[in-house]
């Protein structure tokens, strides 16, 4: 049970409340906009299923950088565990607080990116720092999840498993509530009397849109980038291998299970906000807060407020699985020598806690920056452009991965593999 809250936790952030919004724009049509999210889905469980064997076979902390260690060389685990440092766990940690501040903000109004304690400081034309009560909380949040992480397993895991739960039943309140609440026949018959049409969307490359087949394809890949952030994570449950008890049975159950159910959500969220928006409004959401628009339909006035709370809850423990998940990744970086060596020691909690603060410090620094339009004068956050770092850096590692598994068949054939990746060779083929 701990592990598979570890799996759903980490997949369920904010993503799955925003980013419909950005890919109806981009594919312009419900049922594609339905096979797009079908595709992610079908994608995370080929993945889950793949890396179930790796993680049987190799139950030890760390996780994926172990993998590619032991498949490749040393070479590929250095590189995949800064990558993971530098931008993809950091990147994401940073993100989703970040995330959780902004929502915080619509019950508490002092929270606000415009509300600011040290104002913009510019570094270069795109550039400039500044220190916003929303950036502030982000701040808190991270080192407050830290230190509740260096204090033992049993907190970090506490914590993973109450704001899952709650998040996960959340998440399918609202898919009930959409489906039987909010149906309405104007949207239904809008979006599903010619699902495959495509409307009013934004041109995926100059001269290019999902109006022609070429035009289909690019748009369904471009539209990956949002679906896929929403369903990543479902790695970090191998991370901490080290900690599960029987590992060589629990983590490939809690990839399956965890990946599985969170995919089933996604897609029926998605039919929920079908049934109850008509595809423009899905497109035109204020803020691409699809979640929100969708539960307004059902309980109007309340809708936002009681959105924004789910969101609050969901980032905070995806938030916590992942800086609990990240650190074992490091720490067994450390224990290689490939990492600063602080990070490959256990407290008196039996924790990493230096590699916890290590990257606490990193996520910290990533909430800081801000993007600047010199045409309009607006200040965004780092976390947009990080999102596309982390999808693409992401993909290239599980490709790799799952090369490895290949690899490895074939270089150690009388391993022992308490598991075997389901459909080998072709579902890991298909993936990669």
């Amino acid at each position: 049970f701990d592990a598979t809250m570890i799996v759903i936790g980490t997949m369920i952030g904010s993503g799955i409340f925003l980013v419909s919004a950005e890919m109806a724009r981009v594919l312009g049509s419900p049922g594609w906009l339905l096979v797009s999210w079908l595709v992610t889905g079908a994608l995370a469980l080929a993945a889950a299923l793949s890396y179930g064997e790796l993680a049987a076979m190799m139950p030890r902390a760390g996780g994926q950088y172990v993998y590619l260690r032991e498949a490749f060389s040393p070479l590929w685990g250095f590189l995949y565990g800064w990558t993971l440092f530098l931008v993809i766990q950091t990147g994401t940690i940073a993100a989703v607080t970040v995330g959780f501040a902004r929502y915080l903000g619509v019950w508490w109004p002092a929270v606000s990116e415009e509300s600011y304690l040290i104002p913009p400081i510019h570094l270069t034309e795109g550039y400039a720092l500044s220190l916003s009560t929303t950036q502030l909380l982000a701040l808190l949040v991270i080192a407050f999840l830290t230190w509740t992480n260096s204090q033992g397993l049993k907190w970090g895991r506490l914590i993973q498993n109450v704001f899952t739960s709650t998040k996960t039943g959340a998440l399918a309140a609202l898919v009930v509530l959409g489906l039987v609440g909010g149906w309405g026949s104007g949207a239904v018959s809008a979006n599903f009397a010619e699902p495959w049409t495509t409307h009013a969307t934004v041109a995926v490359a100059p001269g290019l849109t999902p109006d022609t087949l070429f035009g289909l394809f690019v748009a369904l890949c471009v539209a990956q980038v949002g679906s896929l952030f929403a369903a990543d994570a479902w790695n970090n449950i191998t991370f901490t291998a080290g900690e599960v008890k029987d590992p060589r049975r629990n983590i490939p159950l809690s990839l399956v299970a965890g990946t599985g159910l969170v995919i089933g959500l996604y897609v029926l969220a998605n039919l929920a906000y079908l049934v109850t928006l008509p595809l423009d409004q899905i497109q035109n959401a204020p803020s691409d807060r699809v979640a929100t628009a969708s539960l307004e339909v059902v309980l109007p006035g309340r809708g936002a407020l009681l959105m924004a709370l789910g969101i609050v809850i969901s980032t905070f423990g995806c938030a916590n699985g992942m800086i609990l998940a990240g650190a074992r990744a490091t720490y067994a970086m450390a224990r290689d020598g490939v990492f600063f060596r602080a990070a490959g020691r256990l407290n008196a909690a039996q924790v990493p806690s230096w590699a916890l603060a290590l990257q606490g410090v990193w996520a910290c620094l990533l909430v800081l920056p801000r993007t600047y339009d010199p045409a309009t004068g607006t200040y965004g956050n780092l976390y947009g452009n990080l999102l596309d770092y982390v999808v693409s850096a992401a993909l290239l590692f599980y490709i790799l991965t799952i090369l490895g598994l290949f690899r490895l068949r074939v270089t150690r054939p009388d391993a022992d593999r308490p598991y075997r990746a389901f459909g080998y060779p072709f579902v890991p083929a298909i993936y990669v």
